[in-house]
């Protein structure tokens, strides 16, 4: 089974404005609509667990039926679950619901919801990938030349970038080692955590990669969500 966790819980305070990016309306609708068609229409998607914050629930559920209808939306809808004190908790509060329903050897897709153009070939890829393997993610090259620096203010090497790149969502992982290694980092280290795939690192399982996709960018700041509608309006 192929459980997909949406991370809709963030506040968005980078972005400015009263309500969390995800919930800003583009063309006539919120912004988290828009993955959530993509996994629900998704043949290979089995369940979806959703994290947002309570007040946040009863929209969610109104917009997404809408958009769906109800038979699709409760076919495949398995609940919600509260957002955590950061962005790794909330994937850890996600999980363990998860576990309440879905098996060790089940794979957990996890997106965010202000990633809205997922298509469904980088699902389909992310899951076709994992196959074999602990997981797998979607990966960008570097483009621009990079350095390390130890101080922020002076340039201490020179990075080959044909060895680096730039993690996206969805992340696809086996449910129960991928549990077990974030459990491991409880109470304090998964505070820490900056990336889904790093507690999956951090416990040595096997991480696939994909070539990512450029569109499938993250809302964070106003020009973000500003060529998020130009895209939208152009489609």
């Amino acid at each position: 089974m192929n459980i997909a966790l949406l991370l809709s819980g963030g506040t968005g305070t980078r972005m400015g404005g009263n309500i969390p990016k995800q919930y800003v309306e583009v063309s006539g609708r919120p912004v988290f609509s828009y993955c959530i068609e993509s996994l629900f229409e998704h043949e290979k998607i089995d369940g979806i667990q959703i994290v947002a914050a309570p007040e946040w629930q009863e929209e969610i559920c109104r917009v997404a039926k809408q958009i769906l209808g109800g038979e699709l939306w409760d076919g495949k809808f398995r609940g919600f679950s509260l957002p955590g004190e950061n962005r790794q908790m909330s994937i850890y509060h996600g999980l363990e619901n998860i576990r309440e329903y879905g098996d060790n050897e089940d794979y957990v897709l996890i997106h965010d919801a202000a990633r809205p153009l997922l298509s469904p070939k980088q699902i389909g890829d992310c899951l076709h990938k994992a196959a074999g393997h602990d997981g797998a993610m979607p990966v960008l090259p570097m483009k621009d030349t990079v350095y390390y620096s130890e101080d922020g203010c002076t340039v201490g090497k020179l990075l080959d970038r044909k060895t680096i790149y730039a993690g996206q969502a969805p992340e696809v992982f086996l449910l129960g080692k991928y549990y077990e290694a974030n459990r491991q980092l409880i109470p304090d280290r998964i505070l820490t955590i900056n990336g889904s795939t790093e507690p999956a690192i951090m416990a040595g399982m096997d991480i696939a990669m994909i070539p990512g996709d450029e569109r499938n960018f993250k809302i964070t700041t106003r020009a973000d969500l500003e060529r998020f509608q130009k895209i939208i309006e152009e489609m």
